[in-house]
């Protein structure tokens, strides 16, 4: 199993609308290293629920439950998207500003690469966000 983070602004779809929904295509990805990431997932790999723009934090755990395939919001056909669903909310939301004075998050490719809307983390990284997180 690979672990993840995937980031959504909340005021377009955030934690809540996941959960109300129970499964949802996770879309409009259209940057060429996120959609490598996300052609690298597979069912079964959790991902963190990240609150982008508003909020700034680690919300929820979320299950791949189907692989890569076209993105039903993309007309050129030119881009993929996972369908996920969520497994558990963060009982302490894990904020960015915790996330970067945290030495054991140093090199997390999210730090890293702050635009980057789905990222690869580590089983270290992982662990310790969920620890964070009050899982």
């Amino acid at each position: 199993m690979q672990t993840w983070l995937m980031k959504s602004e909340p005021d377009c779809f955030s934690w809540d609308d996941l959960v109300n929904k129970g499964k949802a295509e996770w879309d409009g990805v259209r940057n060429h290293l996120a959609q490598t990431h996300m052609k690298a997932m597979k069912r079964g790999d959790r991902a963190l629920f990240y609150h982008s723009n508003i909020g700034l934090e680690v919300v929820g755990i979320m299950e791949i439950v189907d692989e890569a395939a076209p993105d039903s919001t993309d007309e050129t056909g030119r881009w993929m998207a996972v369908h996920v669903s969520p497994l558990e909310k963060m009982p302490t939301p894990v904020t960015l500003k915790t996330m970067k004075a945290d030495p054991a998050l140093k090199d997390m490719v999210m730090i890293r690469q702050s635009r980057l809307s789905v990222s690869p983390v580590s089983a270290a990284e992982y662990a310790h966000i969920l620890k964070l997180g009050g899982l």
